[in-house]
């Protein structure tokens, strides 16, 4: 469940040296990866309430969100990006510094856009999972940019976290979850420490991209075990900038997302990019891994499911069908649901949905024909009865 690294500075003549080391898989040059942030707009928090309805949302519903006031509790949240402004009001004390991984830079979200994801995934008003902890892993710098170096030491300091968790036997503590929402070139190391991480037992969201291209050109979206992420938009279409390909595995809001922010201990901003998206599935993966049942179904020490077989699930339940501008058919066209807050047995039991099938749809059909035809026949006879009496009446 982890692999051998190293990061530095290396002259040309060691560099061929290395590649001739049967022990050496591949040697990649450190790059540049950026957060995903697309523009600032206003707007107002539709996402929540998107992910807590089947149906396309009407004025009724725009600014309803539908859960379980328990998600998240227990389970840790690392939001690997530009940190995170720990003393947010939102985050009610629940958020903390885990990590600067940057040399010589200070444990300060001086970007934002870790704190917009940050509270996105467990603020006390915009987030999916209100009672998460959220722990701050900062590996990109105040311009947004870092080095992918950086990120794969973000990365291993969130799964290590999470073993050393996990083994101590906390009580009440359920599991961990990462959002990275950020990009690059593909990188095999980084796509090999995130899958990692997730064999470690880390449930990981990761964004698809804001290139309106393959998102398996990227990484670390092409890293198959975590959960990538497309943005759609309230008119439930895909975002114009959303990367796409069958390295995606679902779609969450992320146009005009309303979130925490930094500038006060109550600042908010609104952010559009496939980086939004990515926390509304971080929220969900923290949110049920919050509410797995037990066999006594109460709520385990340590949620035994599996990050494979929650990211099942997750994908199962989602609404299918529902988004337009998907641009091929190797993109699912599955938008996140949270359950409504609602019942979850059909999620764990099966990872199915409530949505209505083919053959479930010729089952009605063939209903309702029945049923017309016996309303008819009933319509005949009680016509035939009314003629009966009013000759009775009349023979009187």
């Amino acid at each position: 469940n982890s692999f051998a690294g190293y990061a530095g500075y290396f002259p040309d003549y060691m560099i061929n040296l290395l590649r001739k080391n049967p022990q050496v898989a591949f040697i990649e040059k450190d790059s540049k990866v950026f957060a995903n942030e697309f523009d600032i707009q206003n707007g107002s928090p539709w996402g929540l309430a998107r992910i807590s309805h089947r149906e396309r949302l009407t004025l009724g519903t725009f600014n309803k969100y539908l859960y379980d006031n328990e998600g998240g509790e227990g389970v840790t949240a690392y939001v690997i990006d530009t940190g995170v402004s720990v003393t947010h009001k939102q985050f009610e004390g629940r958020a903390q510094w885990g990590k600067t991984i940057p040399l010589n830079d200070a444990d300060i979200d001086g970007n934002g856009h870790g704190t917009h994801c940050a509270g996105t995934i467990g603020s006390k008003d915009y987030g999916v999972a209100k009672k998460a902890k959220i722990v701050a892993v900062k590996v990109l710098k105040s311009n947004g940019s870092g080095t992918m170096s950086d990120v794969i030491k973000g990365v291993e300091f969130a799964a290590n976290s999470h073993i050393a968790d996990s083994k101590a036997g906390k009580k009440g503590f359920k599991g961990s979850t990462a959002n990275m929402s950020l990009g690059g070139g593909k990188s095999p190391a980084l796509d090999l420490a995130v899958n990692a991480s997730v064999k470690a037992g880390l449930h990981f969201a990761v964004a698809a991209g804001n290139e309106n291209q393959d998102a398996c050109n990227t990484s670390p979206a092409a890293a198959e075990n975590a959960i990538t992420v497309g943005a759609s938009t309230l008119g439930d279409t895909r975002a114009y900038f959303s990367n796409y390909g069958k390295c995606v595995d679902i779609f969450a809001p992320g146009l005009n997302v309303l979130s925490t922010y930094i500038g006060s201990d109550e600042s908010t901003a609104t952010l559009s990019g496939t980086s939004m998206a990515s926390p509304h599935i971080c929220g969900l993966l923290t949110y049920f891994l919050s509410l797995y049942p037990d066999s006594d179904s109460g709520f385990s020490a340590a949620s035994s499911i599996t990050p494979a077989q929650l990211k099942k699930n997750l994908i199962s339940y989602g609404t299918d069908g529902i988004l337009s501008d998907i641009p091929d058919a190797e993109t699912p066209n599955v938008l996140a649901f949270n359950g409504a807050g609602g019942n979850l047995t059909q999620f764990w039991s099966t990872g199915s949905s409530s949505k209505v099938s083919n053959s479930d749809f010729k089952i009605t059909q063939e209903f309702e024909t029945k049923l017309d035809s016996f309303v008819q026949n009933l319509e005949n006879k009680l016509e035939g009865k009314a003629k009966e009496i009013e000759q009775l009446i009349n023979d009187l």
